[in-house]
This record gives C-alpha cells, sequence and structure tokens, in this order.
C-alpha cells in the first residue's frame, strides 16, 4: 500500500466518526456557546456537548475551559481551531460551490452526444445561440453513430436515433426526421427507374454500414404496411456524408435521412424517388439520467433545445418516457 492509499485509508476510517465532532467544535467556537451552536445545527445542546466530548476523548485534550460563567478555547483548543478552519472553510466553499453549478448560472463543461448527421446538421447550429446566451458553458459535442453510455462515456445529455432500452435514461422525443430515396438526375438518366422497391437491383444500390458492420436496411411504406429490405449494396459506406457524396456521383441509390440531402435536392444535385413508398419519419430522442439534482447547465441545454426546435417550426408536440424531434422544410418536424 502506497502513502496516497494509505492517507485516504486513515481518513475513510476516522472521517466518519469524528467529523460531527469538528462540525459541532467549529460552531460552537463561531456561536459563542453549546446552546446557540445546537440551535445552528438543529441539533439538541446534549448531543453537540457529546460530539465535542468525544473529539476530545479522541484527541486526549480538552478544547473548552467550561464554567457556569461560559465557554473558551483552552490553548490546545485554538490551536486545533486554528488548524481545522481553513479545512472546514475549504469544504465549505466546496458545497457552495457545487450548489451554484445547480442553482447558480449555468457554467462549466457540457458534454453532449449526437450522431453524425443529425449533429452536424441540427445540434451544432444551436451551439453558437447558447454559447452567446451561456459564455461560462463549455461544450464537448461529440458525433458518432455508436450507442453511447452516458455513465462510462461521462455524457451529459445525448441525442439518440429511436427509443433507448435503458429503462434509467429519461428520453424526450424532440424531433422526427423524414428519410428518402434518392439519386442523382444523371444516374437516374443512366438506368431503368424503379416503380417500386422490388424492382431495385442490388448493383444499384449504396448501403450504409451500421457500427456492427452489418447494412443497414432499407424501410418504405408498401401497401400500407412498413417493410425492411437490406440491400445487397455493391457499394457500402460506415460514413453517411461518404454516402451522400456517392450519391450525388452518381454512383446509385441511398436511402438518407431528408436534413442531410435537402441542400442537394434544392439544388438539383439530388432527386427524391419512389416518394410513394417513403418509410415514416425516424424519431429521434434527447436522453439524459435525471431529472433530479440536475445542474443548471443540463437544464439550460435541455431547454435552449427545445426551444431552437420549436423556433424553426420543427416540434408537433413532446412525449417523454421517465427512466427510459424533427427538420424544417420537410427536413425536420419537432415532436
Amino acid at each position: 500500500m502506497n502513502e496516497s492509499q494509505l492517507s485516504t485509508q486513515i481518513i475513510a476510517s476516522a472521517l466518519p466518526t469524528r467529523y460531527a465532532g469538528v462540525v459541532a467544535f467549529i460552531t460552537v467556537v463561531a456561536e459563542g456557546s453549546f446552546a446557540q451552536a445546537a440551535t445552528r445545527l438543529g441539533v439538541g445542546r446534549s448531543a453537540v456537548s457529546r460530539s465535542v466530548q468525544k473529539l476530545e476523548e479522541h484527541l486526549g485534550v480538552r478544547l473548552f475551559a467550561r464554567n457556569t460563567r461560559g465557554t473558551s478555547l483552552t490553548h490546545e483548543g485554538r490551536l486545533f481551531h486554528a488548524q481545522c478552519r481553513p479545512g472546514v472553510e475549504r469544504i465549505i466553499r466546496a458545497m457552495d460551490e457545487v450548489r451554484e453549478l445547480r442553482d447558480g448560472p449555468p457554467q462549466g463543461r457540457l458534454r453532449v452526444a449526437a450522431p453524425t448527421a443529425f449533429g452536424r446538421a441540427v445540434v451544432a447550429p444551436m451551439l453558437d445561440g447558447f454559447r452567446v446566451r451561456y459564455p461560462r458553458v463549455a461544450i464537448e459535442l461529440v458525433l458518432g453513430d455508436r450507442p453511447v453510455d452516458l455513465v462510462a462515456d461521462g455524457i451529459d445529455v445525448a441525442f439518440r436515433d429511436g427509443l433507448p432500452e435503458d429503462v434509467d435514461t429519461i428520453a424526450r422525443r424532440v424531433a422526427s426526421v423524414p428519410w428518402v430515396l434518392c439519386a442523382s438526375p444523371a444516374y437516374l438518366r443512366s438506368c431503368r427507374l424503379p416503380a417500386t422497391p422490388g424492382d431495385l437491383k442490388p448493383e444499384e444500390c449504396l448501403g450504409q454500414l451500421a457500427p456492427t458492420g452489418r447494412v443497414v436496411a432499407w424501410t418504405f411504406r408498401e401497401a400500407g404496411r412498413i417493410s425492411h429490405r437490406v440491400p445487397a449494396s455493391a457499394l457500402s459506406f460506415n460514413d453517411g456524408e461518404l454516402l451522400r457524396r456517392a450519391a450525388i456521383g452518381g454512383q446509385g441509390f441511398a436511402q438518407l435521412p431528408l436534413l442531410q440531402v435537402q441542400d442537394a435536392l434544392a439544388d438539383g444535385q439530388l432527386r427524391v424517388c419512389l416518394p410513394d413508398y417513403a418509410p415514416p419519419p425516424a424519431d429521434h430522442y434527447l436522453c439524459y439520467l435525471s431529472r433530479r439534482q440536475m445542474p443548471s447547465r443540463v437544464r439550460a441545454f435541455i431547454d435552449h433545445v427545445v426551444a431552437s426546435i420549436h423556433a424553426e417550426a420543427l416540434d408537433q408536440g413532446h412525449t417523454e418516457r421517465p427512466g427510459g424531434g424533427a427538420v424544417a422544410s420537410d427536413a425536420l418536424t419537432a415532436a
């Protein structure tokens, strides 16, 4: 056992039994009497007296001289108080600072996780306004398509595609994002335009790889029912931006969130295909661990996200699951 571990062990074993005595001692000195210290601490005078007596027995010295006229510090008591006071004041300051993080103006570090495409298109643009309003909050935006563990990854707030299975997570639906099948005009001129999802040929499909390495299934609405088809893709990527570029470059058909391709659709680089078979919008959730003792920076960020989505006409109502949104111009509807 090294010196640090030994010190920690000594503190851990002694603090629970001695801390009450130190608190009582400091309070008696500050208030000037055992009776006033008891009132300040919200306990009986006898409890304060016993705590101080146990502390004196542990130290082997008398800290107070007592008589019928009052109480005063002994020489040992003055020395002990001089050593204890700075430490107690640091503890009080630390407690005040932590409470300030919860109840005071938002400040500190905020770690936010989001899927790559949603993070670039929706979350990142929201950060400018948040930083202007809350300049004392430092934000870390972590983008990635693998589900994050809020605890293990040290994430305060996470955006997720679909409802998370973790029942300990608060999941608030904030946006619904339409998905479209699309291809470049040049590619559509060079091939036979499919009439149904079943007409798509493997060599025409561009696939997206999930974090597991499997190709993500395409979703369609056919005859009033939802169908899933895994494209036997000739070309696949684990990055949505590369998939978008391949579609613009005339490499084939791709199914992508509308928020990722809306600019390419607007300027004619891509065209929507099979619109009558478009799948239902995909829900996005804002996830965090608990409403209890929530730091003000987390609460402010959640409120900012919801307000921003409303401001962009993205919201269509809220649903929230205890313990476990979309884009304007038809690309995102808020939930």
